[in-house]
């Protein structure tokens, strides 16, 4: 499996478009490489680099397994966004305090679907796919405010 960006490439600097510095929109993603018994797709962007311990800034769940792009600021039909460290029901764009820090975007192909409202946070949707994971894609992106 692989998930990739029109936006920016693995280890590149996300475009200010999609932080807090621009338009906070989330960058158009492509999955591929899905396996076939997948059931469901789950998207987390977290920051492990925050001051305060990683910093959650999306999470999707129940996304279609044969979604293959999620374009830029947009939800897949039918997904669930969980609530994100702003306290959010959304895409949280990169803000780092100081410094480059790293935004890991992960994909999750699922044997089932995810039973879980959508005020369930990353540890949650990590508990609820534990033993669940078929195959995870990651791609990193860097972000330093100037």
């Amino acid at each position: 499996m692989e998930l990739k960006s029109s936006a920016f490439n693995q280890g590149e600097k996300i475009p200010v478009k999609y932080t807090c510095d621009g338009d906070d929109f989330s960058p158009p993603l492509e999955i591929s490489g899905v396996p076939e018994n997948t059931k469901s797709l789950v998207l987390i962007v977290d920051d492990p680099d925050a001051p305060v311990g990683t910093w959650v800034h999306w999470v999707v769940w129940n996304i279609q397994p044969k979604i293959t792009k999620i374009e830029e600021n947009t939800v897949p039909v039918n997904a669930i966004e969980g609530i994100n460290d702003f306290g959010k029901h959304n895409y949280g764009g990169p803000c780092p305090p100081s410094g480059t820090h790293r935004y890991f975007f992960k994909s999750y192909a699922l044997d089932k679907t995810l039973e879980l409202d959508n005020n369930a946070k990353k540890s949650d949707v990590e508990n609820a796919m534990r033993g669940h994971v078929i195959e995870q894609a990651t791609l990193i992106g860097t972000y330093s405010r100037s």
